[in-house]
C-alpha cells in the first residue's frame, strides 16, 4: 500500500496566508478584505506588502460581502477572510443575493471551520457550512486537507471565474501532500488503491483516512482512499469508478452528516449504482468547548472511527 509522510504539522490557515502572499505578487487585481481577524487568517503579509489592496472592514461581515461583490464590477478579485461561522451563517443573505444570485467573482475564504476551532466552543464552531454553501446555485465549494493543498487551492481559485467558498482550519495538522502540486478544481485525488472498501474523505479527515487505511491493511482489509477537496462540483466519475470495484463506501468529514460530503456521495450512488455507505461525521449536533483532539475523539471524527465504519460497511456488502 502506498504510504504518505507527514513533513511536519502545519495549520491550513497558514496555507491560505501563504497562497494569498503569492497572489499579491502575481495577480494585481487580487484584493483582500478582512473582518478584524488579520492574524487569525494569516493575512498580515498581504496587508504589509499591498496596503492599497487590503481593506480592514472590522466586525461587519455583511458589509464585507457587499463590498466584495461591488469590487468585482470593477474587475477586482476579492478574497474575504473571517471565521467559517461568520463567513456563512452570519452573512448568508448577502452571499445569496449579492454574490451567488449575481454570479459575482468573490472568493469567500473561511478559517476555523468545524470542531477543531476547539476551545472557542459551539457558538464559533460551524458544522453546517458546507451544506449551506453547496446548495447555492453556481457556488464552488472547496475543503482542503493540509497546508500545501490549501496554499495551492488559494492560488488556483484566483484564476477561476465565479464565486468560491474555500474552507480550512485552525489547528496544526499533518502536512503530507506535494508542495508543488497542481490544484484542479472538481478533480478528486486517489491517494491509495484498494479492493475491499472505498474511503472518501475531505479536509482534516483525509489524513485520518490514510491512518485508518494502514490499520485496515494490517487487518487484511484493502482500503482505497480518495481525497475529495472539491465538494461542489463533485467528481462523480472518480467515486463511481472506485465503488464499482469495492462495492461499499465510507465517507469522512468534519461536518454534520446532514448536508455534507456524505450526502453528496449518497446522491451520486443512489442515482447511479447504489452501494452500502457509512458516514463518519457529526450526528446532527452542535459542538462544545475543548481541545481539537479531544473533540474529534468524542464526536467520532478520527482514524479509529473510520476503521470501525469500514468494518461495519463491509458486513453490509
Amino acid at each position: 500500500m502506498k504510504t504518505y509522510t507527514n513533513t511536519g504539522n502545519k495549520d491550513t490557515r497558514s496555507g491560505f496566508g501563504a497562497g494569498l502572499t503569492e497572489l499579491g505578487k502575481t495577480h494585481e487585481n487580487v484584493v483582500a478584505l478582512c473582518a478584524d481577524l488579520i492574524g487569525s487568517l494569516k493575512m498580515d503579509d498581504f496587508k504589509a506588502n499591498h496596503p492599497e489592496r487590503f481593506f480592514q472592514v472590522g466586525i461587519a461581515e455583511a458589509n464585507m460581502i457587499g463590498l466584495a461583490a461591488g469590487m468585482t464590477i470593477g474587475g477586482k478579485i476579492p478574497f474575504t477572510g473571517t471565521f467559517a461561522n461568520f463567513s456563512t451563517g452570519r452573512v448568508y443573505d448577502q452571499i445569496r443575493q449579492s454574490v451567488a444570485y449575481s454570479n459575482k467573482n468573490v472568493k469567500i475564504c473561511a478559517s476555523h471551520a468545524g470542531l477543531t476551532l476547539g476551545e472557542d466552543g459551539a457558538t464559533h464552531q460551524i458544522l453546517e457550512d458546507i451544506g449551506l454553501m453547496k446548495m447555492l446555485p453556481g457556488m464552488t465549494v472547496i475543503n482542503t486537507c493540509d497546508y500545501n493543498q490549501t496554499k495551492a487551492a488559494t492560488i488556483a481559485i484566483a484564476d477561476y471565474e465565479g464565486p468560491v467558498y474555500l474552507r480550512f482550519g485552525r489547528p496544526k495538522v499533518a502536512n503530507f501532500t506535494a508542495e508543488d502540486q497542481k490544484f484542479e478544481i472538481g478533480k478528486a485525488v486517489q491517494l491509495t488503491e484498494g479492493s475491499d472498501v472505498t474511503i472518501i474523505a475531505t479536509g482534516h479527515l483525509v489524513w485520518e483516512a490514510l491512518e485508518a487505511a494502514k490499520t485496515l491493511n494490517e487487518k487484511g482489509i484493502s482500503a482505497e482512499v480518495i481525497n475529495i477537496h472539491t465538494i461542489k462540483p463533485l467528481d462523480d466519475k472518480a467515486i463511481l469508478k472506485s465503488v464499482a470495484k469495492t462495492k461499499c463506501v465510507v465517507t469522512a468529514e468534519e461536518h454534520n452528516y446532514l448536508g455534507g460530503l456524505g450526502e453528496s456521495v449518497a446522491r451520486v450512488l443512489s442515482t447511479n449504482q447504489p452501494a452500502p455507505q457509512e458516514f463518519v461525521a457529526t450526528q446532527d449536533t452542535f459542538g462544545e468547548s475543548g481541545t481539537p483532539e479531544l473533540l474529534m475523539e468524542k464526536y467520532g471524527l478520527n482514524a479509529e472511527a473510520i476503521v470501525k465504519a469500514s468494518e461495519k460497511v463491509l458486513k453490509r456488502k
